[in-house]
């Protein structure tokens, strides 16, 4: 029995009057109880606010026409049911306590029906859920493994090849080499000892000390395309190198003087060799020689095919195409015309700028 139905009970209790009395009666007798349970009189009793509450409400229930009336009806039916309770024979009474006791324990039994299959939905719930975030993970790691399978694949790809990185730049005093004062005597000087360069397109410059413009050129600049990479690499690596009858000649990667991606690549592949690294841990500096005798092992310098492939480089990357393509024939179609103006304009830009680097180390 909850508060409220207590106090409703028991209203003309806690007042003390009879369910006869009238207003009056209730309100002298309210008076008389307040006075004795009101909280500011018993300070040390902590049911005091309670009682003094109860009485409150007891109060204007019976004050309140509707609510007596409702208490008065509930009274009087319990008090016939309670008379007639008081009549029944024992086997009625076991009989009536029986049904009570049943129907209680059928609400339970309810109740405990409803709060298992309460229980039972939330563990359905709990197991859906589980079963999301599981798939979603494993989702989440299925997409990072093909993410990193496709990192990796990349990796093993190898970058492409620029229209320059077979391209070296070489600088010589003539002093030294007097004889390389054309593209085509520059190109068989390194054919000789790397491999076939596109010698229509070197770009050679010779040009008078700035300070001096009447005495003859001292120093040679050529922009040389080889026709594969690997006998680029091996210039480069050949470079000042006098048993290559390289003394004296500077060979760096063109135009901006770093090697192309693809030797990178191939270094981490464990496809190009390090013994410029090996050399240098072992006698504290990088010598020439041991590079390009390295380059000579992992990039063969033979002669490409026709087809402009580099069989220089590992199996699996035999298919790359050079960039700088051999002579056209004759009845050159639209494409190729195209590609043949494209080659000369970045001909030009590229002797402009040695003789722009030429005037200011001059």
């Amino acid at each position: 029995m909850s508060g409220k139905e207590e106090v409703e009970g028991n209203a003309y209790e806690l007042l003390g009057v009879a369910p006869e009395a009238n207003d009056g009666d209730i309100r002298t007798a309210y008076r008389q109880r307040s006075l004795k349970v009101h909280p500011d009189r018993n300070r040390g009793n902590p049911d005091a606010a309670q009682k003094f509450h109860e009485l409150n409400q007891a109060y204007e229930l019976l004050l309140d026409p509707l609510r007596r009336m409702a208490l008065d009806a509930r009274l009087r039916t319990a008090a016939a049911k309670k008379a007639r309770f008081a009549q029944y024979d024992n086997k009625r009474k076991r009989m009536i306590e029986e049904l009570e006791e049943r129907e209680a324990a059928f609400k339970r039994a309810k109740t405990a029906e409803r709060a298992q299959a309460q229980e039972e939905e939330r563990v359905k719930d709990e197991g859906r859920r589980m079963m999301a975030e599981r798939a979603k993970k494993a989702q989440a790691e299925e997409e990072e493994r093909e993410r990193e399978e496709e990192r990796k694949r990349k990796e093993l790809e190898p970058p492409p090849l620029g229209e320059l990185d077979t391209t070296v730049r070489v600088k010589y005093a003539l002093a030294d080499h007097p004889d390389l004062t054309t593209p085509v005597a520059l190109a068989a000087f390194l054919a000789e000892r790397f491999g076939e360069t596109d010698s229509s397109s070197i770009v050679l410059t010779m040009k008078a000390p700035k300070k001096a413009p009447q005495k003859p050129p001292k120093h040679a600049v050529a922009l040389v395309p080889f026709r594969r990479i690997g006998d680029a690499h091996a210039a480069v690596c050949a470079a000042g190198v006098e048993s290559r009858g390289m003394a004296g000649v500077e060979v760096t990667w063109a135009p901006s003087g770093s090697e192309p991606p693809i030797l990178g690549w191939l270094r981490r592949m464990g496809k190009l060799g390090t013994a410029g690294a090996e050399a240098e841990d072992e006698t504290g500096s990088s010598t020439p020689n041991t590079d390009a005798s390295m380059a000579e092992k992992v990039l063969p310098q033979h002669s490409a095919p026709a087809s402009g492939t580099f069989s220089s480089f590992p199996s699996t990357f035999s298919d790359i195409s050079t960039s700088s393509a051999t002579p056209a024939p004759a009845g050159l179609d639209y494409q190729a015309m195209t590609m043949m103006r494209l080659r000369q304009a970045e001909r030009q830009r590229l002797e402009r700028e040695i003789l722009e680097q030429e005037a200011n180390e001059a």
